[in-house]
């Protein structure tokens, strides 16, 4: 398999470039369902992989993710890899570049999106905490955040719910949209009448709508 799925057609007017979370690959499930959704004529989504997940698929082992400095440095290399490939071609006119992820992949493109330059980031479950450690936020970078940005979060994410989310200081770049009753995954519980598949469609739709005001 290659490091990069690219959903959609390039060059496009636009490219969302979405890393994985800590535990899953590029093409999860949820990687699959939301970046199909996403993708359309004028958008191309490219999905990567981090080196320690690559190595978990080609040797079956359990490698924890690496440190931030090196998953920064990994998503840079794909960044760079994507120019020379003409993904983001600077001899033409510059697509509309968002980067984000899910998960751990959107917290590594939050520490980059300013200083290489994203028209927009989108991050699906942002990790704000550890689950059961409100304590150990990871929100400083995004206090004066200037990259416009979107989060998209379920409102039963252990890792930042509503009432957690909205007691912090974060930059007025940044909106929230709220999966109702999604888990970090968006998955829903059966009582509340939704599918993973609303949930996901939800959650594409509001990027789509995010991405298509910046144009």
């Amino acid at each position: 398999m290659e490091r990069w799925i690219l959903d959609g057609n390039t060059p496009a007017r636009r490219v969302f470039v979405m890393a994985h979370g800590a535990g899953a690959p590029m093409d999860a499930p949820f990687m699959n369902e939301v970046a199909g959704a996403i993708a359309g004529r004028d958008l191309a989504v490219v999905r990567f992989e981090f080196p320690y997940m690559a190595t978990r698929r080609r040797e079956g082992s359990r490698r924890p993710p690496d440190r931030m400095p090196a998953l920064e440095a990994a998503y840079l290399e794909v960044l760079d890899g994507l120019r020379a490939r003409g993904v983001l071609n600077p001899r033409t006119r510059r697509p509309q570049l968002s980067i984000g992820g899910k998960s751990m992949g959107g917290r590594v493109a939050s520490h980059l999106a300013d200083a290489v330059g994203a028209d927009a980031l989108v991050c699906l479950g942002y990790p704000f905490h550890p689950p059961g450690k409100p304590d150990r936020r990871r929100t400083a970078h995004l206090e004066d955040l200037q990259t416009p940005t979107l989060i998209v979060q379920g409102t039963r994410d252990p890792f930042g719910r509503p009432d957690e989310v909205e007691s912090y200081a974060l930059s007025p770049r940044i909106a929230v949209h709220w999966i109702e009753d999604g888990d970090h995954s968006f998955k829903p519980r059966m009582s509340s009448g939704r599918t993973e598949a609303d949930t996901r469609v939800d959650a594409a739709g509001a990027i789509r709508r995010f991405l298509d005001a910046l144009a």
